[in-house]
């Protein structure tokens, strides 16, 4: 498995660009949130308790971003228990209602993603490595760490291994913004 740090430099190689970074801010939760619906309605009812598909997945999510890293694992865990509680009365709801608003946010949440981007000047990480879907929520939990201070030398490592990775691609970062060569 890999390490955090290898896992947060690949995706922070085509993640540089703020106005990027800032859509994927509002679209990566947006897509986790609306995928928490339709996996609401696989439920199974317990001893009086719903287990549901999204409270599966999100578990098992949340086992590997534990595995990768305490404080942030604890960080996405308060994230996605809200998250849970908020998508789990739409994936009740009518069904018309349920599937309009995954659709709605998914649609929205990938579509800010590929605006962003535009801007990054640089294809969405998982065009190259699939398995970065599941690395973009950890990446923003650690990006607000990085932001309050927390983790300076894993915020270096990363960045560093990101320019270097960006580099051997040939896209560098320019005055007014990101170049290709």
């Amino acid at each position: 498995m890999k390490t955090l740090e290898d896992q947060m430099s690949f995706y922070a190689a085509y993640h540089q660009d703020a106005r990027n970074k800032a859509t994927h801010f509002v679209g990566v939760p947006m897509i986790v949130f609306s995928l928490m619906v339709p996996l609401g309605w696989l439920r199974v009812e317990i001893g009086g308790i719903a287990l549901t598909g999204a409270l599966v997945v999100t578990s098992l999510l949340l086992l590997y971003y534990l595995v990768l890293d305490v404080p942030l694992g604890l960080a996405m865990g308060a994230v996605f228990a809200l998250m849970l509680w908020g998508a789990d009365p739409l994936s009740q709801a009518a069904l018309v209602a349920s599937l309009g608003w995954f659709l709605v946010l998914f649609i929205v949440g990938w579509a800010l993603q590929l605006w962003g981007h535009v801007y990054e000047g640089r294809k969405p990480a998982l065009v190259d490595n699939l398995f970065q879907i599941f690395v973009a929520p950890i990446f923003l939990a650690a990006e607000v760490f990085f932001a309050l201070g927390y983790k300076p030398g894993l915020h270096e490592a990363v960045q560093r291994r990101a320019m270097e990775m960006r580099a051997k691609a040939g896209v560098g970062i320019a005055p007014g913004g990101l170049t290709s060569a």
